[in-house]
This record gives structure tokens, C-alpha cells and sequence, in this order.
């Protein structure tokens, strides 16, 4: 290979194929992997290889042996400048900087190029799913962003990407809705002012349902009617889902999310598979009938007193559970839809059913061993308080709400920033930054915590142009378009190769790379957070080589220049790519 040549893979990718080859020649038992990590101390070179020591415990011989085996076989000095060994038989990597430019200038070419897969699978990705009786909460927040995340992420890699909004749109609450609504809609109103406030609209009919039995009592009858296919129940039922999910639009394209109402499969579409599926699993001599409903005793499940784990399928009165959906929704995922890998993104308080539901499907053989089930939990979003965020009486906070107060706090300090600097921005311009940067606050303050574990909701954190932020990250890509428009070129008119020669450049043309490999490891499990880290990372990186190596400064010679604008390129467009991933939106001026 000549240095010309492109390797299209990740840094850890190529290395690792050439040491395993080199080890193989060496004699070295093929299940012994090389191990390749970046390097975590300076000095220590730019990557390791940690593989000679576990060879050598299997071979029964000395690990700086080993390692001194596995550099006489390798062949990679296009790649790598110097290879030593260190402490007990860790091989040290230095890159050669021609070769990490080359790799750079060819990712800059097509930057999504490397990061597609050679395995593409169809993935079906379950998020959102909102109660239709309700408006958006709170609550909602974490399932949407990160699952939206996720499938910015798997789409970019090349996977064929189906996501499935599953949201609560069936169900005894309904028949005290279509009641109120039919009320509303006998009064002259039209059913989307009568629907305006959903929040309202459910406890008012509640309340009726509480105070009136005559209101109860058509309440359950008109859930009879609904579920057996009553006609008029059918169209009240429409009228209020179809409002109830424009709402939820409003909220998916201010969130910018890519769901769309082309995505929304709720209970409602699995209600005529309930019953076959009750039936299949009696037949196979998985449900059982218990004091008048029908379970699935989970054995592996069981509690620490070796008690089977109940799983209820269909209620005493002949009513399905979430549980009998969420199977009719698996199974219709699995053979219709032809998923690889299911992936559910919902709190961790329903694991244990998540548990049930897929233990039961395999159980029950309605999916192949050949395909992943996922349920990729997340903690809550707490208040100052400690406890889950809730509004000052203790209500629950709506989703609307909440965008618009961070629009409104962020156009301020956009506002606030840009006079005390003596920049003036049209009223557009401050009112399309406040929403980017809104938005793009509340989104990345969620999905860079780690996903599995609760985090205090703090306003001023998430708005600061300081440390691990939307704002500074925004604000870091603002800064590059800026370099750009003070040189008068554009990066496409970049002249000249790209050299580096500064151990800042390095260590950012490194980074920069290793978005393969970080892409590549969110892709398999599914932790936002490991990108918000790496792009921050990006950002530090870029500002210490900014500080180090002039661009624009008088001095700087003209090769200089171009070289380190092309640096700068490269850091915007990994920015821009990776808040993309995230759903968060950068903008030419801030």
C-alpha cells in the first residue's frame, strides 16, 4: 500500500487487521485477538496494541517475546512511524502524520462514507409512544429524543430504519372520552377546539365519569360498542385520535424529530390479533387459565423464592393488557416487518415487563432465535428537588410548555451575548437562534447524560456557552464559519495539502477520526451520551489547536494557512454531522 491509498476503515479497524495478520504469521493462536485501544497517557504513543500478554499466558512463554514476534511480522510502515514495546509487552503505536492527513482529506470528502456499515440489517425502533388521552409531558421527552437519536444514527450507517410510535390510542379511558367528546361535539363545537387542551378535556370528563353514574355507565357501554366495531363509536374515536396526534406533531417537528404520523402504529392496530394470540399461547400450552384470567408462568423469570413470574394476557372480564399488545406489536415486527433487531426505548420502571413480554415470544417461538430484542432503558428527569420534575403545585410539566420557555430563555441570552459583543442581528435572526439553541439545550442536556441513570433538569447548566452544552458546541461550529468568512474563502476553494505537523494538529486529526469507531459502538449499545462526550472532546481539541496554531495571523505562510483551514473544515463538519445524529440544529452566525 502506498501512502497515497486510502484505508476505508477506522483507525482501530485497520490496525487491528494488520496485527492480527502479523500475529498469525507469528504462530500465535488465531482466537487471540490484538486488542487495539487508543492510547490514554501522552508519550505512550497514539494507540496500543494489548494482545501480546493473554498470547503469551496461552502460549506459556514471555509476553515481551511475544510482542517482539508480532513486530517482526508486521508491515505497516505506512501507517505507523515507530512501534516499541512498553512495561510488561504493550506495543506502542505512533502515526505517522502523512497517513492520518491522508485519512482526513479522504473523510472530508465524504464524510459519511466511512461510517456506513457492511452488514446492514432492517431495525425496527419502538420511542415516543405517547397516551393519545393526554398532551405530551415531561415524560415523554427522554423516549423521543433518544430513540430519535438512535435512528438519525442507524439511518447515517446505512441500516434500513423503521420506527414505530406505539402510542396509547385503545383502551377503557376511551369510553369516558368519546362520551365527553360527543357531548362537546352535540353542544356545536368542533372537535379540535373541543380538544384544544387535552390535559383539561381528560380530567373534565373524568371528573364526569366520577360524579354521574348515567355519564359512567354510557362510558362502558360505549367502550363495548367501540371495541366491537360500532360505527358512530368508530368516527367519535377517529375524531379524537386524529386531533390527539396533530398535537403530537406539533411537538415532533418543534422538537425537530423525525417521526412522523406515517410512523404511528398504537394499540389500536393489534386489537384484532388479540385474540388468535391468547388462543396460539393456550394451544401451546403456555397460558393457563387462574381465578378467571389467562397467564404465562414465566419460570426463567423467577423470584428469589424461586417463584414463577405471572404474566396476565387477558383480564377476569376478557379484557388485554399492555402486555398482549406489546406481544401482537413484537410479532408483527418480527414476521411482517422483517426485523433483525427490535429496539424499545422506554423507562427502566416497565423492565421487568419488557422481560416478560420478550421471554414470552421466544417462549412461544412467535420470533427466530435469529433476532435481537432490545429494551434499552432510561432513567427519570428530576427536579432541583431531587424527585421527578413537576411543576411548582406539583402538576404535571406539558412538553409544549417546556419548548417554549427554553425558546424564550435562550432568544434572551442570544440577545444579551450579541449586545454586550456589539453585534446587531435582525429580529429573524434572533428569534430562528433563540429556537436552535432552545431546542437544541433541552435535547442535549438530556442525551448527553448517561442514559440509563436520572438527571436533575437545570436551566442555567443547559444554557451555558461554557463546558458540555448544545450552546458552546453550537457556538464552537459558529466560531469556524467565522474563521472562514474573516479569510474571504470558502472551504471548497481551499487550495494546497493538508500537513501536520503540530502535535495539536495530531491530536485533533486523531479525534477526529475516531468518530468511526464511536459511531460504531453507539450503533451496538445504544449510549447517546459516549457522542455528546466525543463531540465535546472535538470542540476542547479544536479550541487547543486554534490557541496553538494560527491560521490567520500575520506570519502564517499561505501553505499554513490552507492546511489548518482544512483542519478547520474538517472539525465543522464532524460538528455539524454529529449534532445532526442528535437532532440539534447549527447555524453560519450566533
Amino acid at each position: 500500500m502506498t501512502l497515497s491509498q486510502f484505508d476505508s476503515s477506522s483507525i482501530k479497524v485497520i490496525l487491528s487487521s494488520h496485527f492480527q495478520h502479523a500475529m498469525e504469521a507469528a504462530g500465535i493462536p488465531t482466537e487471540c485477538s490484538p486488542h487495539i485501544a487508543p492510547s490514554k497517557k501522552a508519550g505512550f504513543g497514539d494507540y496500543q496494541a494489548n494482545g501480546a500478554m493473554a498470547a503469551a499466558k496461552k502460549m506459556g512463554q514471555k509476553p515481551r517475546e511475544i510482542a517482539q514476534l508480532i513486530i517482526d511480522k508486521l508491515d505497516i510502515n505506512h501507517i505507523a512511524e515507530k512501534l516499541e514495546i512498553a512495561g510488561p509487552g504493550f506495543i506502542n503505536i505512533h502515526l505517522r502524520n502523512d497517513w492520518l492527513a491522508q485519512q482526513l482529506v479522504h473523510f472530508c470528502q465524504n464524510p459519511t462514507a466511512l461510517l456506513k456499515t457492511q452488514h446492514p440489517q432492517t431495525i425496527v425502533v419502538d420511542y415516543s409512544a405517547p397516551n393519545l388521552a393526554k398532551e405530551m409531558h415531561v415524560g415523554h421527552l427522554r423516549s423521543t429524543i433518544i430513540g430519535d437519536a438512535l435512528v438519525r444514527l442507524l439511518e447515517l450507517q446505512g441500516h434500513s430504519v423503521i420506527r414505530q410510535n406505539h402510542v396509547g390510542d385503545w383502551g377503557t379511558q376511551f369510553g369516558m372520552l368519546l362520551v365527553e367528546l360527543e357531548n362537546h361535539l352535540q353542544g356545536g363545537e368542533q372537535a379540535d377546539l373541543a380538544l384544544k387542551d387535552l390535559e383539561s378535556f381528560y380530567q373534565q370528563s373524568k371528573k364526569h365519569f366520577d360524579e354521574s353514574e348515567a355519564f359512567a355507565n354510557k362510558a362502558r357501554d360505549y367502550v363495548v360498542k367501540l371495541q366491537s366495531g360500532d360505527e358512530t363509536m368508530l368516527e367519535l374515536w377517529h375524531a379524537f385520535r386524529d386531533t390527539s396526534l396533530t398535537h403530537s406533531q406539533e411537538i415532533y417537528q418543534k422538537l425537530n424529530v423525525t417521526l412522523t404520523p406515517d410512523d404511528v402504529r398504537g394499540e389500536s392496530a393489534y386489537n384484532d390479533d388479540l385474540s388468535i394470540l391468547v388462543d396460539e399461547l393456550k394451544d401451546k400450552g403456555l397460558a393457563v387459565e387462574d381465578q378467571g384470567a389467562t397467564l404465562v408462568f414465566l419460570e426463567e423469570l423467577a423470584d428469589k423464592d424461586g417463584n414463577p413470574s405471572p404474566v396476565i394476557i387477558q383480564k377476569q372480564g376478557g379484557g388485554y393488557l399492555y402486555a398482549t399488545s406489546d406481544l401482537a406489536a413484537l410479532r408483527y415486527r418480527a414476521n411482517t416487518l422483517k426485523a433483525d433487531r427490535l429496539l424499545y426505548f422506554i423507562d427502566a420502571r416497565q423492565s421487568l415487563h419488557m422481560q416478560q413480554v420478550f421471554a414470552v415470544a421466544r417462549k412461544a417461538q412467535f420470533i427466530n432465535n435469529t433476532i435481537s430484542l432490545e429494551h434499552h432503558a432510561f432513567g427519570t428527569m428530576m427536579g432541583s428537588d431531587g424527585k421527578p420534575f413537576k411543576t411548582r403545585t406539583g402538576g404535571t410539566i406539558k412538553l409544549a410548555d417546556l419548548l417554549d420557555e427554553a425558546i424564550e430563555r435562550a432568544e434572551k441570552l442570544v440577545r444579551e451575548r450579541s449586545e454586550s459583543k456589539g453585534i446587531q442581528l435582525s429580529e429573524d435572526e434572533y428569534k430562528t437562534i433563540g429556537r436552535k439553541v432552545g431546542i437544541g439545550a433541552i435535547k442535549y442536556a438530556d442525551l448527553s447524560k448517561t442514559r440509563t441513570n436520572d438527571y436533575i433538569f437545570n436551566w442555567e447548566t443547559m444554557l451555558s456557552f461554557e463546558g458540555n452544552t448544545a450552546p458552546y458546541l453550537q457556538y464552537a461550529y459558529t466560531r469556524i464559519q467565522s474563521i472562514f468568512r474573516k479569510a474571504e474563502i470558502t472551504p471548497q476553494q481551499i487550495s494546497g495539502e493538508l500537513v501536520i505537523s503540530h502535535a495539536d494538529e495530531k491530536s485533533l486529526a486523531i479525534r477526529l477520526l475516531q468518530s468511526v469507531e464511536i459511531i460504531e459502538q453507539i450503533s451496538n449499545d445504544a449510549y447517546p451520551h459516549l457522542l455528546c462526550n466525543y463531540l465535546y472532546d472535538v470542540a476542547s481539541l479544536y479550541m487547543r489547536f486554534y490557541e496553538s496554531c494560527p491560521i490567520l495571523k500575520e506570519g502564517v505562510s499561505e501553505a499554513e494557512k490552507n492546511s489548518r483551514l482544512q483542519l478547520c473544515d474538517a472539525t465543522a463538519t464532524l460538528l455539524k454531522m454529529g449534532l445532526e445524529i442528535l437532532g440539534i440544529d447549527v447555524m453560519e452566525k450566533m
